[in-house]
């Protein structure tokens, strides 16, 4: 049996991607004088996630059958004192799956990117920025030290940036991508918070030797508080993921981020950026089972993302941005089981989810593409006998959302709310209610979007916008605004979308017992099920995934789904003049989703305003009153008024001069007769 696994095989996973991205963003753009053409940047990139790709999936064949391992440094940057700065692999069953998942997204996003974006001026840059994302979330997923970690954080959210704003020339990509930027400078000040005291205390960035210290860690006090500082360092790290992960109040930059090209939703939305936050607290679980206000904490603010931004998702229009919502709520999931000591299940859901959502994202691309480019729900319908390849995939990934049982969401999902069920926290109430009522609302605006897409009457030839290009998601070229019928996309965006639908339906049931009851997270997570309790309770059971989706036709979220699909398929197929009645009676309701909870008007008018009014105050008061006023000129003043007074002594008369000195010896004669009596 393999114990251990090759430096320079692990090194080369993270690598390839990154060769390639400098190939294609270099020699593929005008910085390099364009010497190679696109044909050879998706080629050279794709090809690097390919290699990543298929030795992801070798080591993880070595970590789940052989046992195999790794923990080892590969480059030491700088040892300062007795702080090791270092390049590092840490690679167990929880690193070696979150491998596969995002080489494996991003292979998809790669091929599928050459249909979409095959008109755009930037389509070597985009592929060079796509790869060099895979690289970032590579580096993050795989580091064994706290500094590796933060730089892959940093890395993925920097070319996040560039990917949100691609379309430069676009002003609401430039707006969408500095608010993701500056929402989630937000969040990383809370994450290098948290890292600086775990180095201030323990005085190493290794995992390892951090979780060692963890015990001496959770029996000291704050300076100055009755907090414990293990609390303190928990709820700043995940500050940082709140802001990552996009959790209440700092999931304002996702939906805004969907004026990227849809290739960039599914790779940032479905398996990467977003889960990173998810990905950090589960490896972090020996230092947040040292702190219940922690963890009541992530409970309560992922209840409050997966039910209200689940709302928001009820009265979207746009077809990315009802995806976005959604996976905004069940980020909000992944957070709530993560607070209930339910690491295991939270990378299960963020796992599942990654394959569904990228899925429903690349389907929502290949729609806008065969409708030439409109993204308003509201001008489609009838789109089935058109599309029938995105049609099918589109309704497995819908499926697998509401957690139909047997396909992966159903599998993911449920193993939530029972840990939420079986949790002893405080707070662990209102997440339940949280999650069971988001079930309903997930299927409402999940199966909402499919009926007035893929069912219904066509209506192409009744949008306003049909011929002004309102819907610009794809910046170069458009095929043509106009009233024509919807097209099935090419074969690169059709394939992706069934290769995604394979796992979207099978991948919960051959992987929930090894995942969540078995040896693959074992030494991975940590959960002190004396204190937590939920996962064992939710071990006694389960009887493997057949009976548990058996089960799940008669449990109460399967239920609720339905009635969500019900409700959705009477509104908007049967009665659709009855969402309209029902807006009119709820309007006030629907002022504040419209205006999503004025969310964004409150940090633009208040939090804006005041940091606004901070800089003006610090610059008037501090730079040009203080600094410039009290220390540059009232130094010169100073020395002005005093070589004033003093330049009047400077007479150029010897005899005054005389004067001076004999009056200054007799002084000092007299001072010193003065001491001697």
């Amino acid at each position: 049996m393999s114990t251990t696994l090759s430096a320079s095989t692990l090194l080369a996973v993270p690598l390839a991607p990154l060769v390639g991205a400098a190939l294609a963003g270099i020699l593929g753009t005008t910085f390099g004088g364009n010497i190679i053409g696109r044909r050879a940047s998706h080629t050279l990139t794709i090809l690097g996630v390919l290699i990543a790709f298929i030795l992801s999936a070798s080591t993880l064949k070595s970590v789940a059958i052989d046992g195999a391992r790794f923990n080892e440094t590969i480059y030491t940057w700088m040892v300062v004192g007795g702080l090791k700065m270092e390049i590092g692999f840490l690679v167990d069953g929880l690193t070696a799956m979150m491998m596969v998942v995002v080489t494996f997204v991003s292979l998809m996003v790669h091929l599928y990117t050459i249909g979409y974006m095959e008109e755009d001026e930037g389509y070597n840059r985009f592929f060079a920025y796509i790869s060099l994302f895979t690289f970032s979330m590579l580096m993050l997923v795989m580091s064994n030290n706290l500094l590796q970690l933060f730089f892959g954080w940093e890395a993925v959210g920097l070319v996040s940036y560039l990917l949100i704003g691609f379309w430069f020339n676009k002003p609401t990509a430039i707006f969408a991508n500095m608010k993701a930027f500056l929402v989630n400078r937000v969040g990383d000040f809370g994450f290098i918070l948290g890292i600086g005291l775990i180095v201030a205390y323990t005085g190493t960035m290794n995992y390892a030797e951090v979780f060692a210290k963890a015990p001496e860690l959770g029996q000291l006090g704050f300076p100055g508080t009755d907090w414990l500082l293990i609390t303190v360092i928990c709820i700043c790290l995940f500050i940082g993921a709140m802001g990552k992960s996009a959790q209440f109040p700092l999931h304002v930059w996702l939906p805004d981020s969907m004026e990227g090209p849809t290739p960039i939703s599914a790779l940032i939305h479905a398996a990467t950026m977003v889960t990173a936050g998810i990905f950090m607290v589960a490896r972090m679980s020996p230092l947040f089972e040292l702190s219940d206000t922690a963890l009541n904490f992530i409970l309560v603010i992922g209840a409050i993302t997966a039910l209200f931004m689940g709302f928001l998702g009820i009265i979207q229009n746009d077809i990315k941005r009802v995806v976005a919502y959604s996976t905004l709520s069940q980020l909000g999931y992944m957070t709530v089981a993560l607070g209930a000591s339910a690491y295991s299940v939270a990378v299960f859901h963020l796992m599942t989810h990654a394959f569904f959502k990228a899925l429903l994202f690349l389907a929502a691309g290949s729609v806008i593409m065969g409708l030439h480019h409109n993204q308003d729900i509201r001008w489609m319908g009838g789109v089935r006998k058109y599309m029938p390849i995105t049609w099918i995939t589109s309704l497995l990934g819908t499926l697998a959302l509401i957690g139909t049982p047997l396909f992966a969401g159903f599998y993911s999902k449920d193993s939530i709310i029972e840990a939420v069920h079986f949790s002893n926290l405080p707070a662990s109430g209102f997440a339940y209610f949280a999650v069971l009522a988001g079930v309903f609302v997930t299927s409402f605006y999940s199966f909402r979007l499919y009926f007035l897409v893929f069912h219904g009457q066509e209506r192409y030839d009744q949008n306003p916008d049909a011929h002004h290009g309102h819907h610009d998601d794809h910046h170069g070229g458009d095929h043509g605004h106009g009233d024509g019928k919807p097209h099935e996309s090419p074969w690169v965006v059709t394939v992706p979308l069934l290769l995604l639908a394979i796992p979207s339906v099978v991948i919960g049931y051959m992987t929930i017992q090894p995942m969540l009851f078995g040896e693959f997270l074992k030494d991975a997570i940590t959960i002190d099920t004396v204190a937590h309790p939920a996962m064992a309770k939710f071990a006694e059971i389960f009887h493997g995934p057949l009976a548990m989706a058996l089960h799940g036709f008669s449990t109460p979220p399967l239920y609720l789904a339905l009635a969500g699909a019900v409700c959705a398929w009477y509104m908007y197929l049967i009665n659709p003049a009855l969402p309209a009645a029902i807006g009119r009676a709820l309007r006030p309701i629907v002022v504040v989703l419209e205006n999503k909870y004025y969310m964004d008007w409150f940090n633009e008018n208040v939090l804006a305003r005041a940091a606004r009014g901070l800089g003006v105050g610090l610059w008037k008061g501090g730079d040009r009153g203080v600094i410039e006023g009290g220390v540059v000129n009232a130094s010169w003043k100073i020395v002005g008024a005093v070589s004033a007074v003093v330049r009047r002594a400077q007479t150029g008369y010897l005899y005054h001069y005389a004067l001076l000195m004999i009056v200054g010896v007799l002084l000092f004669m007299t001072y010193f007769v003065w001491l001697a009596k």
